[in-house]
């Protein structure tokens, strides 16, 4: 759980630093420097929007029936499979595109020397977006593990972020160039096969809930299989079943919803990363040039 959390946090991360890194550019060539503490201000306000989230998918489910707790669990892991993949694509099809369209809400923001308050709300908007993303995938990928060390999940997300603040700075200094097109190809893959593990567990969910039918109905059974807790195949199956939800008993219908999921998505994450279907994703290393 530790390292996908990490990988997860690092992706979503970055690309909230790199938002962070074109804003903080933009003002400072346009020589609106005053407007710097509103960005921090609403960097500040955009970190607070996923804690809450996280709170309240922590605490609020507690009070609810088993049935409402698996319906709501179900449902909400599709959704974080739905926010995620969509967040792939977008990345891809709009990072050129980006820095364009962060200037030209700035430039309207700040037109005619105007105070700089709207710089909260894109700060918001742009950073609290990837955070909200970011806590309900996280919660899903924890909620659907085996593996539920509080201590290992918050080390995760805390080192992936710190990585990608880090990574952002040297980005912003140009002590550092990376491939971004290899690096959200890479997490993007990795991305899909997490969030398909997801999309299983969630049919599950509703299963145990009879919302779908089919409980019973294991496609297969490898349970007795399964090594000895001293053998490192057993910890390979846990690492595994912690990161991509491996079951060794899945219904048919986890089975079906896994492959319905995870072979379209990753034709078309492989089109678009080959450039044939849709517009490619370019090197973001031009969008965060700060001369």
């Amino acid at each position: 759980m530790f390292l996908a959390n990490l990988l997860i946090a690092l992706r979503e991360g970055l690309e909230a630093v790199l938002v962070v890194s074109i804003i903080i550019a933009y003002l400072v060539k346009s020589g609106r420097r005053d407007a710097l503490p509103k960005l921090w201000a609403g960097i500040g306000l955009a970190a607070l929007i996923p804690l809450s989230v996280g709170a309240v998918l922590t605490w609020g489910p507690k009070t609810l029936t088993f049935q409402a707790q698996e319906i709501l669990g179900g449902t909400l892991s599709f959704v974080a499979v739905g926010l995620v993949t969509w967040m792939i694509f977008w990345m891809g099809r709009n990072a050129r595109e980006l820095k364009g369209e962060l200037e030209g809400s700035l430039s309207r923001t700040l037109a005619g020397g105007g105070s700089g308050w709207g710089v909260v709300w894109i700060a918001v908007v742009a950073v609290g977006r990837e955070g909200v993303e970011t806590a309900l995938f996280i919660w899903a990928t924890v909620r659907s593990s085996i593996e539920s060390s509080v201590m290992q999940t918050t080390a995760g997300v805390v080192t992936g972020l710190v990585l990608a603040v880090a990574l952002g700075f040297l980005i912003y200094q140009g002590a550092v160039r990376i491939n971004f097109r290899v690096f959200f190809a890479t997490t993007g893959y990795f991305l899909v096969v997490v969030a398909a593990g997801i999309v299983a567990y969630g049919v599950g969910d509703l299963q145990e809930a009879g919302v779908l039918p089919g409980i019973m109905n294991h496609a297969w059974d490898l349970s007795t299989h399964l090594p000895a807790s001293t053998s490192p195949l057993y910890w390979l199956y846990v690492l595994l079943q912690a990161m991509f939800q491996l079951n060794l008993q899945p219904t048919v219908l986890q089975v079906v919803g896994w492959n319905l999921y995870i072979v379209p998505t990753l034709v078309l994450l492989t089109l678009q990363i080959r450039g044939r279907w849709p517009s490619p994703p370019r090197k973001v290393e031009a969008a965060v040039e700060a001369s």
